[in-house]
C-alpha cells in the first residue's frame, strides 16, 4: 500500500485529509525517507509504522487543538514530528519549529520550504525567547518542558496520558497551566 492511501485510510476515523494535504505529508514523507539515508531522522522504517506513529499521531494531535488560530513551538523537532503535520492540516495555525542540532535544522528548512506558516528555529529550546499558544513535542520530556516558560498549554505525545489508537503504550500528554509568558 502506498503512503497516501495507507495515511488516508488509518486517519479517517479522525478526520478528512485533502488532496493537497495528502501531497504536502506525501513530499515530506519522501524527503524523510531520501534524508534519512544520510542522516539520523528516525529509527521507524515500515511504512505501516511511520505512518501510524509519526503521521497519525501528529495529525491526531493537530485535530486535538483548539478550532482558531494558534502560535505553536515544537520544540525538538527533529524529523518534523509533530510539527510540519500539524502545519499542514492546521495552515491557520504558525509554527515554530525549534531544533539544536543543526544538520536536522537544515533537513526542516529544506522540508519546510513551501510551508508559509513554518519557521524554523536552529538553537537549544531554552535559548528560546518568546510567547506562544501552545507547545508541542514528541521527543523530548515533558519534565523538561515544563521548565520552559515559552506556553500556557502543552501537549506531548510519548507513553503516558490519553491514549492513542495507534499503539498500546502510546499517548498523547496535554496540560495547561497558567503564567505569564515572556515576551
Amino acid at each position: 500500500m502506498e503512503f497516501k492511501s495507507l495515511l488516508t485510510s488509518e486517519f479517517s476515523p479522525y478526520g478528512p485529509l485533502s488532496s493537497d494535504q495528502l501531497t504536502l505529508l506525501d513530499q515530506h514523507y519522501q524527503m524523510l525517507q531520501r534524508w534519512n539515508l544520510k542522516i539520523n531522522l528516525t529509527r521507524i522504517n515500515s511504512l505501516t509504522d511511520i505512518v501510524r506513529f509519526h503521521y497519525c499521531e501528529s495529525l491526531y494531535l493537530a485535530n486535538y487543538l483548539p478550532g482558531r488560530p494558534l502560535r505553536i513551538v515544537d520544540i525538538g523537532s527533529g524529523a518534523g514530528f509533530p510539527g510540519i503535520p500539524v502545519a499542514i492540516y492546521r495552515s491557520d495555525c504558525q509554527i515554530d519549529l525549534v531544533e539544536s542540532h543543526q544538520r536536522k535544522a537544515v533537513f526542516l528548512r529544506e522540508a519546510t520550504r513551501n510551508l508559509q506558516n513554518v519557521r524554523v528555529i536552529a538553537k537549544r529550546a531554552s535559548d528560546l525567547v518568546g510567547s506562544y499558544d501552545w507547545m508541542i513535542s514528541r521527543a523530548v520530556r515533558s519534565e523538561d518542558l515544563l521548565m520552559l516558560n515559552l506556553a500556557p498549554n502543552m501537549a506531548v505525545l510519548g507513553t503516558h496520558g490519553e491514549k492513542l489508537p495507534w499503539g498500546e503504550s502510546r499517548a498523547l500528554l496535554h496540560m495547561e497551566r497558567e503564567f505569564n509568558c515572556s515576551t
